[in-house]
Parts: structure tokens; C-alpha cells; sequence
């Protein structure tokens, strides 16, 4: 589920970084200002088409950051992260930076990653179940399901 709250924040972080005010950041992403307007006051909830619109027109916004605060803003590349881990000597590169969230901005967290693990376990995983569903996800929003 979505804090609002934190949603509004975030989405005036985004407002800030770009140096839009509301009437043209709605202008931008194609809603109506009216729909923003309410937004930010807390009246409504973000629809799913109106994060897509976001994303498709700001494509620096990472999803998982916009609706929960995970992950970064602007969003970085990956050779980008491996510059910048690569050129900093307080991290080994087995070490992952996860970003503080928008209500904790003084909390971050440093996690080490061991990707051994990690795939040994998919491994196994994979060997052990079967297939299901493979849905498929196109850019434009619609999307493909099979069944083995």
C-alpha cells in the first residue's frame, strides 16, 4: 500500500529537482491540473496510469522509488554504480548502497550482496518448481500471458 504522505513528498521532490510548479508538471505528463491539484492536497489517490505517465516522461524516476520510497532519485545507471563504486574506497564491489527512503533521510543502510548465494539458491529453485505463467509486458502497457 502507498503512503500518501510520503507519495506527495516524493512527488514534490520531483517537482523541485526539475523546477516545475504543478500547472506545468501536470502539463508535462498530460493530466489535468485539477487531478494534480488534488493530489497534493491528499484529496485523491495516484492512479497506476497516472505513475505511468510519470515514468514514461521522467524517465530518471526509478517506480519502486516514486511508490515507496525504495531506490533512488534520479535514478542511476548501472555504469554509473560501477563508476562510482569503483572510484570510492570505503566500498569493496561485493557491497551495495541502498538509498535512504524520503522519511528517514539520515538513515543509510549499507548491505553486502553475495551473489554465490543468491545463485545457488535461483538454482535450486528453478530445479525444484515448474512453470506456471510467463507474462510478457510490452512498453505501451498491455501485455501477453502463456501457459506452458
Amino acid at each position: 500500500m502507498v503512503n500518501i504522505e510520503d507519495f506527495i513528498k516524493r512527488l514534490e521532490v520531483i517537482l523541485d529537482y526539475y523546477g516545475l510548479n504543478a500547472s506545468s508538471f501536470a502539463d508535462n505528463i498530460g493530466v489535468q491540473r485539477s487531478s494534480l491539484s488534488h493530489l497534493l492536497s491528499g484529496r485523491n489517490k495516484p492512479s497506476l496510469d497516472f505513475i505511468l505517465k510519470i515514468l514514461e516522461v521522467y524517465p530518471e524516476v526509478d517506480l519502486y522509488w516514486i511508490l515507496n520510497g525504495k531506490g533512488v532519485f534520479p535514478k542511476v545507471s548501472v555504469n554509473q554504480k560501477i563508476s562510482s563504486q569503483s572510484s570510492s574506497s570505503d566500498y569493496s564491489a561485493n557491497q551495495e548502497i541502498v538509498p535512504p527512503s524520503i522519511v528517514s533521510p539520515d538513515k543509510a543502510i549499507v548491505s553486502e550482496t553475495n551473489s554465490n548465494i543468491q545463485d545457488s539458491t535461483a538454482q535450486e529453485l528453478v530445479k525444484d518448481s515448474e512453470i506456471d505463467k510467463i507474462v510478457i509486458f510490452y512498453k505501451d502497457g498491455t501485455f501477453k500471458s502463456y501457459r506452458p
